[in-house]
């Protein structure tokens, strides 16, 4: 049954924010103009999550009235702490005010664009106590790690400490009101040390692992960051422009065109494979842009595993079956180095700048960057273009992404949306 109740734990003092931040509660840290508080609401509602009951205390009065004046027509409750109870304290103290069996809990400082519906599917068929999201994540320290055995329940929580690569809990939990409010506990403790660390060897708890985006603005650098991520992430996906004869189409090649090899590069032309609908979205793109070119880099040639001569001689086929379908292609660009610091490898934007000095009339800003990596779009995004990303090779890329504006599944789905 889908969740229709959270409760947004929304105490926070934002003391380590307060270099940036006036004296406010943490979730009322403005955002690009509005409370961060004001996206964590608007995610949970396009979730289908339609009854709140905002956990407060801190500052509690300035919720309270942004509230009654920019959310008047919200189902939602509040809970206010008369004295700081804990994670575990506000949490219990809500539960007393919800009416559905199971809850959704979420931080108010905290974003993490979950699938609720998924969240909520596997809590009900494991009939648990609790279930917690996980976010996948690499190189941190802010956060200790949370392991999952064979049937996803929680075996271990890890101190924080350096991590290569680890789960994370996201804060964000699927509660069982009924065997929670049952539980043995204070008036004030913490729902992360003295409720999840100590009884998951002894309850029902259950680990679902999401890598959609998430955000935490507990320290300032992530909350400038939030600044500009956090808008683009809650418009997605974003309207596709109005094409003319002056837009310019930018296109990955392995990937996008055609099928990649793994771990390897197409070598010779015996190689390549377009994709189903390839040949008929590059004649539907014909008339509708100026100058459509590929920017691909090709480190093959740079690790010596083919030569120079087979990848002209693939780009010379590969144009000439295009051109034979209808479609064109004005120009490829390619980067053979093997450093990530090389101006012309992407990310970084030095053959869509020697695109432009090619063709004068390129405006990145009219442009549209196709691919299927996020180095692709982040060289979109780095250049002012708008974005395509394609599912082809890396389906679980947390969408939506900062570096995105729209996904689709393949190329001949971009071309007859334009």
């Amino acid at each position: 049954m889908p969740i229709k109740e959270a409760i947004i734990l929304a105490g926070g003092l934002g003391t380590r924010l307060r270099s940036v931040v006036s004296d406010l509660p943490k979730c009322m840290a403005p955002v690009a103009g509005k409370p961060f508080l004001h996206y964590v609401i608007e995610q949970l509602t396009k979730q289908g999550i339609d009854k709140f009951i905002f956990a407060i205390g801190y500052k509690s009065k300035a919720i309270e009235e942004w509230l009654k004046k920019e959310f008047s027509t919200l189902h939602y409750q509040l809970s206010i702490e008369e004295e700081p109870l804990g994670t575990g304290g506000a949490i219990k103290q809500a539960c007393e005010k919800a009416t559905e069996k199971n809850v959704l809990i979420v931080n108010g400082d905290t974003l993490f664009n979950i699938n609720a519906e998924e969240l909520s599917t596997a809590h009900t068929a494991n009939n648990a106590d609790c279930t917690l999201a996980l976010k996948p994540m690499k190189n941190f320290d802010r956060y200790g790690v949370v392991e999952l055995n064979e049937n996803n329940n929680i075996s271990s929580f890890k101190e924080k400490q350096f991590y290569e690569s680890g789960l994370i809990n996201g804060g964000v939990y699927v509660l069982n009101v009924e065997s929670f409010l049952k539980e043995t506990l204070p008036i004030k403790f913490s729902f992360e040390k003295d409720y999840l660390e100590t009884y998951f060897s002894k309850r029902k708890f259950y680990g679902v692992i999401q890598s959609q985006y998430f955000i935490d603005i507990g320290i300032p650098e992530d909350y400038e960051k939030s600044q500009t991520e956090l808008p683009h992430i809650m418009s997605f996906p974003k309207p596709l422009p109005a094409i003319d004869h002056s837009w310019t189409l930018f296109l990955d090649r392995d990937g996008v065109l055609n099928h990649e090899k793994h771990n390897d590069y197409i070598r010779s032309w015996d190689e390549f494979t377009f994709y189903d609908g390839v040949p008929e979205a590059l004649k539907l793109f014909n008339p509708k842009f100026k100058h459509i070119v590929i920017v691909t880099n090709q480190k093959g040639v740079g690790k010596g595993w083919m030569t120079l001569e087979s990848l002209l001689n693939i780009n010379h086929e590969m144009t000439s079956a295009i051109e034979a379908a209808g479609g064109r292609i004005d120009s490829i660009y390619f980067c053979t180095d093997l450093e990530e610091t090389s101006p012309n490898r992407k990310p970084n934007t030095g053959m869509g700048n020697q695109a432009q000095k090619d063709f004068p009339s390129i405006n990145f800003s009219k442009s549209i960057m196709i691919g299927n990596t996020l180095s692709d779009m982040e060289f979109g995004r780095r250049l002012g273009m708008f974005t395509v990303f394609l599912k082809t090779t890396r389906p679980d890329t947390p969408i939506p992404h900062p570096f995105i504006d729209q996904a689709y599944n393949d190329l001949l789905s971009v071309a007859k949306a334009l």
